[in-house]
């Protein structure tokens, strides 16, 4: 055999190879991120990620992260007496009760001034609270300056909102701040209720050109409900040289990570799993209705198997039924894996945050459950922010001590109906 033959052996005998062994998308995007690790932090392998994707990564942004509905609002009310120009707001629902009233009182306040308000809820999220919007308060509103509409509004046969439904939390300032997170607009995320006690939640509040990605969501949802056209320059204020980006390392950036049902229907849940296999040493997550899609809970166990300490609050109470027997379920067998979960006593923990070795975050509308992540409109703030994620650790350690550790013993102290109920409630996990 001559030596040309014997090369050309070599690369058909590769070539064979190659193309019997099964080397799924998964395995080779695990294989690149275990090489990545090797020479890049986390924060920087899943900005690489996310450049894959197109999802623009903005510097120079202020951030306050708001850990209260009390830190929440009272800062909210006080940015929208600065407003200038426009404030635009988008919420699953705008319970009518005292924060609502005072809400719109400020957002009165500053039409007659002449500053434009739009504002957006969902026909679904409205129905289903206890305190709705009815015609007359919207009839009100509007009379008064603020111009007020409901996406996708309930029709005959009243079976639209069993698919998408708008989750997002979206406040937009003059188009150079806003907020989201994981609250409506209602009391009970100061007062709480009766039934869970406080209601833990969370929000962040940004003030630079990531306010323009928020804008670009309230405006692409708005203009598809309206029908209207709303753009403009006036909109999106900041110039080209205010993205430039430095290191992921230097802070102050973020990533906003819009799930559109068609359009970007796995945006959210990829960014996720990005993220969960980014890291390296540590993850922790807070969510409420913890019940998450398959793709999602591999790669938890992934991370598990390669010796990441995976931290998961979830709250002992609920403000609904059935959902928390299955994520108790989910939560166990996680635990069997080698996680660690951490049941919240102090409330019902709203919050919808995960942090990553401590480099980045996020915070944001996504609920880890099938309706978030597969049917609803949603939106999170991706942070690299060395400040922000260390605040957010912080008050996970600090809620710790109002948990208590699911071992394998206090599984079973949960009654037999109830684990019952977990394991049947967990078969519903992809519609929940």
């Amino acid at each position: 055999m001559n030596i040309k033959s014997k090369h050309i052996t070599y690369i058909l005998s590769f070539l064979f190879i190659l193309t019997n062994i099964p080397f799924s998308l998964q395995a080779q995007q695990t294989f690149t991120n275990r090489y990545e690790s090797d020479i890049l932090p986390s924060d920087s392998i899943f900005a690489r990620y996310l450049h894959k994707q197109n999802i623009p990564i903005t510097a120079n942004n202020e951030l306050t992260l708001l850990t209260s509905g009390k830190a929440k609002f009272n800062h909210l009310f006080k940015e929208i007496d600065k407003a200038k120009d426009h404030i635009h707001l988008e919420y699953f629902n705008f319970r009518n009760d005292s924060i609502a009233k005072e809400l719109f009182t400020h957002l009165v306040h500053k039409a007659k001034e002449g500053v434009e308000i739009r504002a957006m809820f969902d026909a679904f999220g409205n129905m289903s609270n206890n305190r709705p919007l009815r015609k007359k308060h919207l009839q009100m509103l509007r009379e008064q300056g603020v111009e007020i509409v409901t996406f996708d509004p309930i029709r005959f046969p009243y079976l639209n909102h069993i698919g998408s439904r708008d989750h997002q939390k979206i406040v937009v300032i003059d188009g150079i701040a806003g907020y989201t997170g994981g609250m409506n607009i209602a009391d009970y995320y100061i007062n709480g209720l009766p039934k869970i006690g406080a209601w833990r939640d969370m929000h962040v509040y940004i003030k630079g050109p990531a306010a323009e990605e928020l804008q670009k969501a309230f405006l692409t949802t708005w203009n598809k409900e309206t029908k209207e056209h709303i753009e403009g320059s006036e909109f999106f204020p900041y110039t080209r040289d205010s993205l430039i980006l430095p290191p992921a390392h230097a802070g102050g950036q973020v990533a906003i990570v819009q799930r559109i049902p068609k359009k970007a229907p796995k945006a959210i849940r990829h960014a996720y799993i990005a993220a969960i296999d980014a890291a390296q040493y540590k993850i922790q997550i807070i969510n409420p209705y913890f019940t998450p899609t398959r793709s999602i809970r591999k790669a938890i166990k992934r991370a598990v198997e390669r010796g990441v300490r995976v931290e998961i609050m979830i709250p002992g109470k609920s403000d609904i039924p059935f959902t928390p027997d299955a994520a108790f379920y989910i939560a166990n067998k996680l635990r069997k894996k080698g996680a660690h979960i951490y049941v919240y006593n102090g409330g019902f923990h709203h919050s919808k945050v995960m942090t990553v070795d401590d480099r980045f975050c996020t915070v944001g509308s996504t609920n880890l459950n099938s309706r978030s992540l597969r049917y609803d409109y949603e939106i999170n703030a991706f942070i690299f922010d060395l400040n922000i994620t260390d605040e957010l650790n912080q008050l996970f350690k600090k809620d710790k001590l109002n948990s208590t550790i699911l071992t394998k013993e206090e599984y079973k102290k949960r009654s037999t109906w109830k684990r019952f109920t977990g394991w049947f409630a967990h078969l519903f996990t992809p519609v929940l």
